[in-house]
């Protein structure tokens, strides 16, 4: 199996793409703060099961075939594309509100809770990518079931991230207080949001695929 040394390598590399502000831990957030922890918890168990299809895509090899076949990676790739662009829309748009800003909204069922989160994360093409860029540098063939190894690396990314936003979501409501004491800083946060879920959506249009 993989030795400690390696696991702990890649649990590095998983910590510091969880740390990365992105569609997941974004919407995690605004749903922690919007309806509470439980909320978000929910929202997180759907992005959760998106990092497991990701993770079983990469052990049985359709990771490689989203590489190889052009149309089937250009299809999630635009598909994650226009997710990004709608979220970055509605950071921006007229009338529209920061999610570190306490609000009332109409609660949304579990399962639409657990569905956002979980398209969230599925859509986004740059953890398939991921997977198949780093899962290599830690499988060994000599080491036993190829399988087996990715998914060891893929749990191992999974608890990672679990527990990162897990901590977030039971936070955010303390970073709501402090917007809501500094007022001017949400419209700040709000328009940054935005500006980097479009770049980015334009990176990921504008990304060549190798080979």
């Amino acid at each position: 199996m993989i030795p400690t040394q390696d696991l702990l390598l890649f649990a590095g590399a998983a910590l510091l793409m969880v740390l990365t502000p992105g569609p997941n831990m974004i919407y995690v957030i605004s749903r922690s703060i919007c309806q509470g922890r439980r909320a978000g918890v929910i929202s997180l168990f759907g992005v959760v099961t998106g990092f497991l299809v990701h993770m079983l895509a990469a052990a049985v090899g359709l990771t490689a075939v989203f590489l190889t076949v052009p149309a089937a990676y250009e299809i999630l790739k635009w598909l994650g594309a226009a997710y990004l662009f709608w979220l970055a829309w509605q950071a921006v748009k007229p009338g529209a509100r920061s999610p570190f800003e306490h609000r009332e909204l109409p609660m949304d069922s579990n399962l639409k809770l657990y569905l956002m989160g979980f398209l969230t994360n599925v859509l986004n093409p740059k953890i398939a990518v991921f997977y198949l860029a780093i899962f290599p540098q830690f499988v060994s063939p000599e080491r036993g079931s190829v399988f087996l190894q990715s998914i060891t690396l893929g749990a191992v990314q999974i608890l990672v991230s679990f527990t990162v936003n897990f901590m977030i979501a039971m936070l955010a409501g303390g970073i709501a207080t402090w917007f809501a004491a500094n007022p001017l800083w949400l419209r700040v946060q709000r328009y940054l949001m935005g500006a980097v879920l479009g770049v980015l959506a334009l990176r990921l249009v504008m990304e060549r695929r190798e080979g």
